[in-house]
């Protein structure tokens, strides 16, 4: 039986609420449901229908948090390599009155490149708001935002090595071999889309460091890894690898899921229970519904020229544009790192100098990052949107050589917006001169915790069994910053 052969019986069988029973009758497995959406959304069957909402079974499908939700979706705008907490968010007076010395607070051995003195930060501080926060002159538009934005001043991570570290704030682990953070969060609640994949990561230029783990999912089905997407091409054909299939027509693409289809009912046939197996079909399914949806999503043109202004020119303020565009469509996790060309780690040309350096890699997100705020709260999104900021660690306030800074583990800023945090607040502090973390400390785990939280996930409930044993993305720590919570 060929795929158009059964279409009516695809359409009667959308209203049965048996999937087991939708297959039985159907007998052509669940590639052909992916197909017959597909070509409806498109207009190709007589008389298209609705697309049918995800079976429950999909992996996909939306589930009930634990608890209430404060946020229903999340934007990491991740900064790798190491940003400067004392030049952006964490303003330090005290090192340019102590400048050259090198006090025993911050006199830490660990910090391999850091023989020298404090070293005064090259930029002008002002405060802003309400909340009148501190923040540095090379972030003058985020400063606009300062009341709805939530720092948290008392981070601190495990090791300063970048590789390391990034894998730590994306997977809560410090090796590739966990599921990453949007995993996690899609295999909690489900997508909201069946167009498009629950946990998408872009990059303007290149990966960062630790590459397919930061998005990855490891040890859950593959159905939760995010789609990663190269923004550098911005053409929405391109942005996602293979959409198109260039060597075969429609037509052959039918028989061949019609092929598999079949393949896929023996396969059931033997196994009535088979995660991988649904995983596997639930993406193959998918690829088939994002060749109409992902070109639209990631075309731009439609867009109004205030909107257009609102985020401004540049790579990175266009995937601040389509981070919202995004979540608007109900994708559950977006994941954006800041790269520029050939360097997958940005920040860490503090090593160098942090006034060149951190300047230029302001400039280019500054602007995107305020209107991708704006442009939430205007839509009423905001509320929903969880928006976290941060790097994989800080920067020292001694100097490493002239102009700049080694990493910085042990203090250094994250900040939240929207969601379910206090806006206008700040958590936590460092010593005086920025170097560590003393007062309410918060690790990454319990960055984490909070994040799930807020999504209306308990951290601790939240588990797969693994191997012998139930993991989870805190591993056996963490714990909720109630502190920022509204």
């Amino acid at each position: 039986m060929t795929f158009l052969a059964h279409e009516a019986a695809v359409r009667a069988a959308f209203a049965t609420p048996s999937r087991r029973q939708f297959l039985n009758q159907l007998g052509a497995g669940f590639g052909t449901l992916g197909l017959t959406a597909v070509l409806a959304d498109a207009g190709r069957l007589a008389a298209a229908e609705a697309p049918a909402p995800l079976s429950p079974l999909s992996p996909l499908a939306p589930r009930l948090p634990h608890f209430a939700p404060r946020a229903k979706r999340v934007i990491q705008l991740f900064m790798p390599g190491g940003p400067s907490q004392v030049d952006t968010f964490d303003h330090k007076p005290a090192l340019a009155a102590n400048a050259g010395q090198r006090p025993t607070l911050v006199d830490r051995r660990s910090l391999r490149n850091t023989k020298g003195g404090l070293m005064p930060s090259p930029f002008g501080f002002k405060q802003y708001g309400a909340a009148g926060k501190w923040v540095s002159d090379i972030f003058p538009r985020v400063a606009g935002c300062v009341d709805d934005i939530c720092f948290v001043h008392s981070m601190h991570t495990d090791l300063p090595e970048h590789a390391s570290a990034i894998l730590m704030m994306n997977l809560g682990h410090l090796q590739p071999t966990r599921p990453s953070l949007g995993a996690w969060l899609v295999y909690g609640l489900g997508s909201e889309n069946r167009n498009l994949p629950g946990f998408v990561a872009m990059s303007p230029r290149a990966q960062p460091r630790g590459t397919l783990a930061n998005w990855g999912s490891a040890f859950l089905p593959g159905a939760y890894a995010g789609t990663y997407v190269n923004v550098a091409q911005m053409k929405p054909d391109a942005v996602v690898a293979h959409l198109r299939n260039a060597s075969l027509l429609p037509a052959a693409q039918l028989q061949q899921a019609d092929l598999l289809a079949r393949l896929n009912r023996l396969h059931l046939e033997r196994s009535e229970q088979d995660a991988q197996l649904e995983a596997s079909i639930e993406s193959m399914e998918l690829a088939f519904r994002m060749q109409t949806a992902v070109p639209e999503v990631f075309d731009t043109a439609g867009e109004t020229k205030e909107t257009l202004d609102l985020y401004g020119p540049g790579e990175f303020a266009k995937s601040c544009l389509l981070a919202r565009r995004l979540v608007e469509q109900g994708v559950r996790v977006v994941q954006l790192s800041h790269s520029i060309d050939g360097y997958d780690i940005a920040w860490d040309t503090g090593h160098d100098d942090i006034a060149r350096g951190h300047a230029a890699l302001a400039r280019a997100c500054d602007q995107g990052i305020a209107g991708l705020l704006a442009d939430l709260k205007r839509r009423g999104l905001l509320d929903e949107t969880l928006v976290v900021w941060g790097g994989e660690f800080g920067r020292a306030p001694t100097s490493e050589g002239a102009k700049g800074r080694d990493h910085d583990h042990y203090g250094f800023t994250v900040w939240m917006a929207g969601g379910g945090v206090k806006p206008g607040t700040s958590y936590g502090a460092t010593d005086e001169f920025g170097l560590s973390a003393v007062e309410n400390r918060v690790h990454v785990h319990d960055l984490h915790a909070t994040i799930l939280h807020l999504m209306g996930l308990d951290h601790e409930r939240l588990t797969f069994r693994y191997s012998g044993r139930d993991y989870r993305l805190t591993d056996v720590a963490g714990s909720v910053i109630r502190g920022v919570l509204k």
